[in-house]
């Protein structure tokens, strides 16, 4: 009786250091879990900003008098009103490495809007992200 105790002496600290180590991998997992859930909630928040922005240009263009050549001259890249706009992006979407956005009336009166940003969180050397809207104004 005194060798079988022998042989399985230590087996049950094996067993209580495997379990610990099962453990401590759940733990990590949601962890994780949880990180990826902020990080996605945060993009979403991000992309949902965006596409109220470029909504809230595109809503401008639209009460104005819709003549190609004064939506070029007010909201084309550099335009009064695409600085006014510019300014409310820059304020909302976090722009740390990001270039501004980007709007170009076409001659056939084709609204392209490019939004650009870096969540604060992100590493420089990932690009960065970007929501693009396309709408003709008529």
């Amino acid at each position: 009786m005194n060798t079988r105790r022998t042989r399985q002496a230590g087996f049950s600290l094996i067993e209580a250091m495997v379990a610990i180590l099962i453990f401590s991998i759940g733990v990590l997992a949601m962890i994780a879990l949880q990180v990826t859930s902020v990080r996605q909630s945060t993009n979403a928040r991000y992309r949902s900003e965006a596409a109220l922005l470029a909504n809230r240009l595109i809503g401008e263009m639209w009460t104005t008098d819709r003549v190609t050549a004064t939506l070029q001259a007010n909201y084309n890249t550099g335009g009064a009103a695409y600085t006014t706009w510019a300014n409310a992006v820059q304020a909302t979407l976090p722009a740390s490495g990001a270039s501004a956005p980007d709007v170009v009336v076409a001659n056939d009166g084709q609204v392209t809007v490019n939004l650009f940003w870096k969540a604060p969180n992100e590493a420089a050397s990932e690009p960065a992200h970007r929501y693009t809207t396309i709408a003709r104004i008529r």
